[in-house]
Parts: structure tokens; C-alpha cells; sequence
């Protein structure tokens, strides 16, 4: 081996070193202006177009290009781009909220006025003990009626129009629309597209993060991807706008005025992704945001037929079974601790008295508080837990030792009259759609988590951190609420 050759190999300790140029490199990193990356995917894009203009000959662009270009012009301008969404947005949430009351007010009374009576009626007549009768009947049964009758319309409606949306090539549009807010707070544009399926499914959205290249743009997307309301918190959303929201205006306007809170909780809700995302991209999780491009779908016509069939059975069907299957656990545990009994008191007593002053304090209930402890596994089973418990705590129910959970529910009147039992007002009402939206994933959304990110302490303060929002923003609205209504 000649001596130069071993110079190459093993460089003297005058020269440079390879850590050094990676130090270098590294130190360097952080003067580049936060669009660097941005700039050099428009530069290839910029040259690849040039490139495809001298080669390519077009005597005409094609009608449908033409006519996806203006309607882009419009969808995706600085104007007209989000009002146009908040906008579309509102009429999906007003075609859902007028037209669920009907088939809800036809099933509760299908489920619970008639088929509650007739299966107590069948129960005593062939003898069943009433522990049993009590644990199957008017426990996994009621709550199980409750959520196919709250929550099976307005999905039926809600999720066709939504994938219709999807379908027509319309969410990119969004997603393109909210690129560069997330690139702003820090986050990866892709983080857009998780947000989206986060409306569907929150762990379909964490599942839908691996798009996302930066591992520390990727945990931001996972932690923030609660914020975006999921199929199961639609339902509660829906309806105490309805009840509450929209009772204040005239009847005509009622579900105009509930649609529109209901956007108005949704825009919150990206609003607080942008936020929590910016703080954590300044701070725990500082580092440089990446580029990428986005590739718009050109706009396809609606079919309607087969999006209502896949709508029904990949979402609405999906969402609904699921319920029903953390609905029948939840119901049974809704019942014993309503009639298991420690020094007098049942434990749900015990459990609502203990938990009452903290619900109180930020606006909502100890009934609240307790459902949504029991209805950790989904959060498609919060609304008909609260219905219940607040049954139960209010003496609703059908006299007699263990006689259980017994209550009509013939329409949206007999729901608020239960609520207004519980001592429920406006704020109540509009805490817990706060509440509904900042809280705890669910418990598929936590493990799903923790399996994409590997990593107990990320999934610790996804899980978390939510929950301080959420009680810190129900505190302060009741705080100020206070100051202002006697």
C-alpha cells in the first residue's frame, strides 16, 4: 500500500472530518428560510412543465379540463375558498339535523315505547328473575335502543352526503385550502389529509399519518388528529345543538341555527389543530417543516346510487355495529352500578355526588363526568349514557326494588324534558359540546396511537392533553358565563 493510498483511507487529524461536515451541515440547516423545501419542489415542478411545453403540442385544452380549472378558480381562491366551504359545510349539517328528527322520533318509538314494554311483558311471563330481566332488558337493551335510534338517522344522512363530497373530488380542494395554514403552525401539509379521515375515524386518521415522511411532523398529526370530530361525537353534537342551539330561534330557523353550531364547534376544532400543532412545533417538538406536493383529482359527477350503497354499508352500518357492540357491555355496567348498592346509596350515586362539585364548576355534571368515564371504549355510546345515568339519578324510573330503567322516548321534547330533569341549561348544553370535542380519544384512537408511534409517552400525551383542554376551555366559558348570566 503506497502512502497516499493510506492518506486516503485514513485522513490526518489536520484535515476535515466527516463529523465536522455533518456539524456543519447541521448548524447550516437552520439558516435556510422555512421555504426552502418549498422552493425547490416548485423549481422541478416549474422545469418539468417547461420541459412538457416544449415537446408537447396541444391544439386544445378539453372541456372538462377547462371547466375543472374555472370551478378550482373558485373553490380554491383566497376569497371565496373558505366561506365556500363553511358554507357547504353548514348545508350538509342542516340537511342532516331536518332530516333525522323524523326517523328518530319512528324508531325510539319502534325500539323503546313499544319494544321495551312487550320484551318486560315476555320477561315476567315466563318467569325470568328481575336481576336478569333487569341486566338484559333495561340495561344492554334501552342503551342499545338509545343508539340505534339517536344515532342510525342522522349517519344515514350525514355520511352519504360527506363521501358524495369525497367522491366528487371536493375534500382535496379543503385539504389544498388548509396547506398553508399547517405549514405555518409548524406542521406537515399532509397533516391536512389525516385531519380529513379524522372526521371519519379518528384512529383511521392516526393510521392515515404514515403519509406523513417526518417522523416529528408525523406525532404532531397523531396527537392533534382528536381535534377533528370522528362518527362517533357527530350524533351528541347534532342533537344537543338541536335541543339547545337551535330551541333559541324561531322554529324555522331552528335548523339553520343548529347546523351553523355545530360548524362553528368543527371550525374550533381545526382551529385548535392549528394552534396545539404550532405549540408544539415551537417547543417539545421543534424542528424544520417539509414540503410536498399535492396532486388535485380532476372533478368526477356524483353517483349517487353507489355512494349511498358504500356510504350505508362501509360507514353508516360499520359506525352503528361498532356502537352497538361497546353498547351492550356499557348498558350492563350502566345497570349494576345503578342497583348495586354500598351503604344505601347506589354506586353510580356515589359516583355522581363525588364528581358533581368538579362538573358543576366547569359547567357540565357529575352525569357527565361518569359517562364519559364508562364510555371510554367509543364515544358513539356517550350521548345514550348520559341519557341514562341522568334517568337514574333523577328517579325516572320504574318504582320497585331493581325495577330498572323505564322511560318513553317518543320524540326530540321527551329527550330535553330528561335533560331539563337533570338539571341541565344552556350552558350545560354548550359545555359539553366543548367537551364533546376536546376530550380523551377513545380507546381504539389511544391504542392505535401507541402502535403507530411505539411510544408510551407520546401516546400518554395524546390521550392526556386533550383532557386539560378540554376542562381548562369548560372552566373558563362557565367562569365568564357567570359573570354575564345571573
Amino acid at each position: 500500500m503506497t502512502a497516499s493510498t493510506a492518506e486516503t483511507m485514513h485522513p490526518s487529524t489536520d484535515g476535515v472530518q466527516p463529523d465536522d461536515i455533518l456539524s456543519t451541515a447541521q448548524a447550516l440547516r437552520w439558516q435556510i428560510s422555512g421555504d426552502f423545501h418549498e422552493k425547490i419542489v416548485e423549481a422541478a415542478y416549474a422545469e418539468a412543465a417547461a420541459i412538457a411545453d416544449s415537446v408537447v403540442t396541444r391544439p386544445g385544452a378539453s372541456p372538462r379540463l377547462a371547466l375543472d380549472r374555472t370551478i378550482d378558480r373558485i373553490v380554491t381562491s383566497r376569497l371565496w375558498g373558505f366561506p365556500l366551504m363553511i358554507l357547504l359545510f353548514t348545508l350538509v349539517f342542516w340537511i342532516t339535523i331536518a332530516g333525522a328528527n323524523l326517523p328518530s322520533r319512528w324508531l325510539a318509538m319502534l325500539l323503546v315505547d313499544w319494544g321495551h314494554p312487550a320484551l318486560k311483558q315476555l320477561a315476567d311471563g315466563i318467569g325470568l328473575p328481575w336481576q336478569l330481566s333487569g341486566l338484559l332488558i333495561d340495561g344492554m337493551y334501552l342503551t342499545t335502543a338509545w343508539v340505534v335510534s339517536v344515532m342510525l338517522p342522522p349517519m344515514a344522512i350525514f355520511f352519504p352526503l360527506f363521501t358524495l363530497l369525497e367522491d366528487a373530488g371536493y375534500l382535496p380542494r379543503v385539504a389544498f385550502n388548509l396547506d398553508n395554514l399547517f405549514r405555518k403552525s409548524g406542521a406537515h401539509g399532509k397533516q391536512s389529509l389525516s385531519m380529513m379521515m379524522g372526521f371519519g375515524c379518528n384512529a383511521a386518521g392516526v393510521v392515515a399519518t404514515r403519509i406523513i415522511d417526518s417522523p416529528r411532523e408525523r406525532l404532531i398529526a397523531m396527537i392533534t388528529n382528536n381535534f377533528a370530530l370522528c362518527n362517533g361525537r357527530w350524533p351528541t353534537q347534532i342533537l344537543i345543538a338541536t335541543l339547545f342551539i337551535g330551541a333559541l330561534a324561531p322554529a324555522h330557523l331552528a335548523g339553520l341555527v343548529s347546523a351553523t353550531a355545530v360548524v362553528g364547534v368543527t371550525m374550533l376544532g381545526i382551529l385548535l389543530t392549528f394552534l396545539v400543532s404550532a405549540g408544539l412545533s415551537r417547543t417539545v417538538l421543534k424542528g424544520e417543516a417539509s414540503a410536498y406536493s399535492l396532486e388535485l383529482p380532476p372533478y368526477r359527477p356524483p353517483r349517487i346510487l353507489q355512494t349511498i350503497y358504500t356510504s350505508i354499508i362501509d360507514r353508516t352500518l360499520y359506525v352503528l355495529w361498532r356502537a352497538i357492540v361497546f353498547a351492550l357491555p356499557a348498558g350492563a355496567v350502566i345497570w349494576l352500578i345503578a342497583n348495586i348498592h354500598i351503604g344505601g346509596p347506589s354506586i353510580a350515586e356515589h359516583l355522581i355526588g363525588f364528581l358533581n362539585p368538579v362538573g358543576l364548576l366547569i359547567g357540565l355534571n357529575g352525569v357527565i363526568l361518569v359517562a364519559y368515564i364508562v364510555a371510554i371504549p367509543a364515544n358513539e355510546i356517550v350521548l345514550p349514557t348520559i341519557l341514562m345515568l341522568t334517568v337514574l339519578s333523577t328517579g325516572m324510573h320504574e318504582a320497585g326494588a331493581g325495577a330498572g330503567v323505564i322511560f318513553e322516548l317518543a320524540s326530540q321534547n321527551a329527550t330535553y324534558s330528561i335533560l331539563q330533569a337533570g338539571g341541565w341549561t344552556l350552558l350545560t348544553g354548550i359545555n359539553l359540546m366543548l367537551f364533546s370535542l376536546i376530550h380523551n380519544p377513545c380507546s381504539t384512537t389511544i391504542y392505535t396511537i401507541y402502535r403507530e408511534s411505539g411510544s408510551a409517552k407520546w401516546t400518554a400525551v395524546a390521550a392526556l392533553l386533550p383532557v386539560v383542554m378540554g376542562l381548562l376551555v369548560t372552566f373558563v366559558v362557565a367562569q365568564v358565563w357567570g359573570l354575564f348570566v345571573a
